[in-house]
């Protein structure tokens, strides 16, 4: 079985024994109910991970962990960000999570203008909340030493700036002109790719983005939903750029 992963706080990790308490060191005691002997990963969520075993077990949320091993991961490249637009329900956390276990690098909750769900004051907050802790969970899951970055959300006009300074971009449209698939990749640089809402990305927004230099770009002969067309093209750039080797 895999060793499960727990997160520290950067700047804890190091090449000698690391005690892991608070929530993750209860989950590690009382849920996963690790004891002496058995692997476990600890990492900072920011590239750095410490591979090691159970040293000892300290009360119901303490434990120490001799450590083996200590990698480094690189900041991978092309970093792959998603604009997810809000979707309704629990679709959003869905698309968050499966495009960590994917291996995106950012998302960006975007408020389209047909979106039906719209984050406002405390509810806005919970929901961008629940969605950084499903990465975070996720990414966990997945065994990733380097989390992503779930920003603040962003309007039309916000992600003007984001598009216009990324090396390729592109709108995820059923009536896009040219496949995703065969699209022109820079060699290197950032990747943006924007996801609509359930009732479509508006005329307005299309040439907002056209402007910034995002052009729409179709996955398939099928429609996707807006919490998987995410989670597809993300998984074909990263076998496209060589990230999935």
């Amino acid at each position: 079985m895999t060793a499960p992963v727990f997160v520290v706080e950067p700047g804890a990790l190091g090449p000698d024994r690391i005690t892991l308490s608070g929530p993750e060191g209860r989950h590690a005691v009382s849920v996963r109910r690790l004891r002496a002997g058995e692997e476990i990963v600890l990492t900072d969520g920011l590239g750095r991970g410490a591979y090691g075993t159970v040293a000892a077990v300290d009360g119901k949320d303490t434990l120490e962990v001799a450590v083996a091993e200590v990698r480094e991961e690189a900041e991978p490249r092309p970093r792959i960000t998603v604009v997810q637009a809000l979707p309704k329900g629990d679709r959003g956390e869905l698309a968050v999570e499966t495009m960590t276990e994917v291996g995106v690098d950012a998302v960006v909750p975007w408020a389209a203008a047909r979106c039906i769900t719209q984050w406002k004051g405390e509810r806005g907050a919970k929901s961008l909340a629940k969605w950084r802790s499903t990465a975070r969970e996720a990414a966990k899951q997945a065994r990733r030493l380097r989390f992503p970055e779930v920003a603040e959300p962003m309007t039309t006009r916000q992600l003007a700036g984001l598009l216009s300074g990324a090396a390729f971009a592109a709108v995820l449209h059923e009536e896009g002109s040219e496949p995703l698939a065969t699209a022109a990749l820079p060699p290197e640089g950032d990747i943006v790719l924007v996801v609509g809402p359930e009732g479509g990305v508006s005329p307005e927004e299309l040439d907002a983005f056209a402007a910034a230099g995002a052009k729409p770009y179709r996955l398939g002969a099928s429609v996707l939903r807006t919490s998987t067309a995410g989670v597809a093209a993300t998984a074909l750039l990263l076998g496209r750029t060589g990230r999935w080797g």
